[in-house]
């Protein structure tokens, strides 16, 4: 079995333990993204109803299955309570690949640490798996807690890849990989263009 398999991918901190979502977890889906707080920013991502929340949970599987990675569920060692998600999926920005890393985490988690705890394990076994894929955040201009999770997960500013997301303005945050040089481009067009 290969190290990114979807069996062999499970990914602990301190005091974090970060695993597949099973159809167990589809509860919790969403309830995280039914609370009007934790898709303030991206209201095209809130869930209403228990189907919603089945499709999303298949969307992800779908991913494992494809690629070996995708979003984690995150929960305390020894605590069957799920604090969110967080995770990486394949993606384009400007029309070049990448990945682009998410966290969502329930409201009674926030302002712990958690979300920049697992942004920066995700990141960290991205660069060692996915080394040729930059990875990015899109982050509103005025979701202060995201960007400071983004940068504690060691990703910084790339204003010039900023661009239009599904709920307005993204702010593009980018890691500066070893293996990766940053070669997503703007490919906005230029006056001349």
């Amino acid at each position: 079995m290969s190290d990114r398999s979807p069996a062999a991918v499970e990914l602990r901190t301190d005091r974090l333990l970060l695993s597949r979502p099973t159809p167990a977890d589809v509860d919790a889906i969403l309830a995280v993204h039914r609370d009007p707080e934790t898709c303030a920013h991206n209201p095209s991502d809130a869930l209403a109803r228990f189907g919603e929340a089945e499709a999303l949970y298949r969307r992800w599987d779908a991913q494992w299955q494809q690629h070996g990675y995708g979003y984690w569920v995150v929960r305390r060692h020894g605590s069957a309570e799920q604090l969110g998600f967080c995770g990486i999926k394949p993606m384009e920005l400007h029309g070049a690949p990448v990945l682009n890393l998410f966290y969502r985490f329930a409201t009674s988690a926030w302002g712990q640490g958690f979300a920049g705890e697992a942004a920066a394990v995700v990141v960290t076994w991205a660069s060692r798996h996915l080394p040729d894929l930059p990875l990015i955040a899109r982050v509103r201009p005025a979701n202060l807690a995201s960007q400071r999770v983004a940068i504690r997960a060691g990703l910084n500013r790339a204003q010039h890849l900023d661009t239009e997301g599904y709920d307005g303005f993204d702010w593009i945050y980018i890691a500066q990989r070893a293996n990766t040089a940053p070669n997503v481009r703007d490919h906005r067009p230029g006056p001349r263009e």
